[in-house]
């Protein structure tokens, strides 16, 4: 899986941060997401795919 995050999409609601955050996290200056790992193990799989469903922007993108 590839992860693609579009910085200028993102609203800063932080749920993709509580649906995975060993792959996204949150600037303290603005709240913007920040991606971790691109290239999750296919173990943090189904919690990505809940962010990028979650996210109210659909900034996350996801490449199977």
């Amino acid at each position: 899986m590839k992860v693609s995050l579009d910085q200028d999409r993102c609203v800063a609601s932080g749920q993709c941060v509580v649906a995975a955050p060993e792959v996204f996290d949150q600037r303290d200056e603005d709240g913007v997401a920040v991606l971790l790992d691109a290239a999750p193990p296919a173990g943090d799989a189904d919690d990505v795919r809940h962010a990028a469903a979650v996210c109210p922007a659909l900034a996350i993108r996801l490449e199977e």
